[in-house]
């Protein structure tokens, strides 16, 4: 069955992985993105990590909305991190600082995606909640790692919105 996303791969090509960088619209801007989908990735996040350039970095996937919670735990560079809803909306952004291993909750519950970029990017970027992240491109991100997007729940009548 063809792909709803992208074309098939070729066997002989490898998939992605977590260290490749995918471009993705936030709003009216574009982030390089790297994508923390499974647990070890989303658990090591940008931990050691000493830079981050101006329009870069990572995004949580997430199988379902839920509530979120992070913390800086190894993690050198001052950040933003900003919730998503299941329909790529900005619900909620915070600041998270160097290697504080207090956590950041979310307010919301049905959040389905998180982006950590450098602080003062969204403001810098002019990015405010109800600005939307492009789940078209995040489909095919995923399947460019080798996970099923349907499964993070971006099923095609959902990336029609």
């Amino acid at each position: 069955m063809a792909s709803l996303y992208a074309e098939k791969k070729p066997a002989n090509r490898p998939f992605k992985t977590v260290s490749d960088y995918f471009a993705v619209s936030v709003g009216d801007k574009t982030v390089r993105m790297q994508f923390a989908v499974n647990m070890p990735e989303m658990q090591k996040g940008l931990m050691g990590r000493k830079s981050l350039e101006p329009d870069e970095g990572m995004l949580f996937v997430y199988p379902k909305p839920q509530s979120m919670s992070f913390w800086m735990h190894n993690t050198p560079l001052p950040l933003h991190i900003g919730f998503f809803d299941e329909n790529g909306v900005l619900r909620e952004y915070y600041a998270l600082y160097p290697f504080d291993e207090n956590t950041v909750k979310s307010r919301g519950t049905n959040l389905q995606f998180a982006l950590e970029v450098r602080q003062g990017w969204f403001l810098e970027n002019k990015v405010f909640a109800g600005a939307r992240i492009d789940l078209t491109a995040i489909a095919a991100a995923l399947e460019a790692r080798g996970f099923d997007p349907e499964k993070y729940g971006l099923k095609k009548a959902n990336l029609a919105r």
